[in-house]
């Protein structure tokens, strides 16, 4: 007796391509999963695009200043200003205008993006890897090292962070710094700042996902077999934190790129005669209704590489995050 019913555990266990020729189904590495997810998102693309467009014109600043045939950031050219001594807007000899020492506004936009990647890279590294190593400690051993390393959070936290920086460029100012002279007013006070105060928030998250990873079968079946703490630690905790821990880095370099750019506009950030977003768009304030571009440039670079970060952090967000997109 025959059935014409449906029935699903006859399907053929293979995919049918196009043209009917059948192919056995394939297992998908994280990878493949994640950049599957990742290159739907056009505007995630866009943005690391963008990043990436950043990152090659910092770091061929001094050849793209020569193709275009501008002058280097810090050389002064009173040439450049008009017959009042005042600086003059866009032109074909300067495409973003010149500032009120005759310096070129194109590149010092060019070079006050190395300025930013330096600390979008170094000063972020710096306070995600403290954050990271107390994060995991305070979650995996718990107890009274739980406890002490959360007030310290705590206390850190307290710290308001722009006066800490002002605060410590006005001690660091004297003498040769602080550190031995490690520590002096500019980016090294920045990127010192950052890593002290800005661990604060990834160590929290990280704490929290231990908490809930250390309860996992697999880290319970490792310590039942004998295994010591550093290899749970390094080789069944750790691997489980590297999709929140890319995530974050990716969301907080947009937010150490503004503190640069705010410490760098009270004075205490990156020194003349280096260029810096924050501080060229200090010193436009006081001419901006004569010299608009001086500001204008450096501010919407400034808005675009914190929109780029924060888009590409959204995208790697969705993209790692097994819930979202098939």
């Amino acid at each position: 007796m025959t059935t014409s019913a449906f029935d699903p555990t006859r399907l053929p266990q293979k995919e049918v391509e196009a043209g009917g020729i059948e192919s056995p189904i394939t297992a998908r590495s994280p990878f493949e999963l994640f950049w599957r997810r990742f290159r739907r998102d056009k505007v995630a693309l866009g943005a690391l695009g963008f990043i990436v467009f950043l990152i090659v014109c910092a770091i061929l600043a001094p050849v793209i200043i020569d193709v275009v045939g501008v002058t280097p950031p810090n050389q002064q050219n009173t040439k450049a200003l008009d017959e009042f001594g005042t600086p003059t807007g866009p032109s074909g000899d300067h495409p973003m205008g010149v500032d009120p020492l005759g310096r070129d506004v194109f590149a010092r936009v060019l070079y006050g993006a190395r300025v930013s990647l330096k600390v979008a890279i170094i000063a972020t590294f710096l306070s995600v890897f403290i954050g990271v190593v107390i994060g995991l400690l305070a979650g995996f051993y718990r107890g009274w090292i739980d406890t002490g390393l959360s007030r310290l959070i705590d206390v850190v936290l307290a710290f308001p962070i722009l006066l800490l920086g002002i605060g410590l460029a006005s001690a660091c100012s004297f003498g040769n710094g602080c550190l031995g002279g490690a520590i002096k007013p500019g980016l090294s006070l920045v990127i010192f700042v950052i890593a002290v105060v800005n661990w604060t928030y990834i160590a929290r998250i990280i704490r929290g996902q231990v908490l809930s990873v250390r309860e996992k079968e697999f880290v319970l079946a490792a310590e039942s077999l004998g295994a010591p703490n550093r290899r749970i630690i390094f080789r069944e905790v750790l691997p489980n934190l590297i999709a929140p821990i890319i995530v974050y880095s990716t969301l907080v370099i947009p937010l150490n790129i503004l503190f640069e750019a705010a410490l760098s506009f009270l004075g205490v950030g990156i020194q003349p005669p280096d260029a810096s977003w924050g501080q060229m768009i200090a010193d436009a304030t006081s001419i901006f209704d004569t010299a608009w571009w001086y500001m204008f440039f450096p501010g919407v670079a400034l808005l675009l590489t914190v929109l780029a970060f924060n888009l590409l952090g959204d995208g790697l967000h969705d993209a790692l995050n097994p819930r979202t997109g098939k």
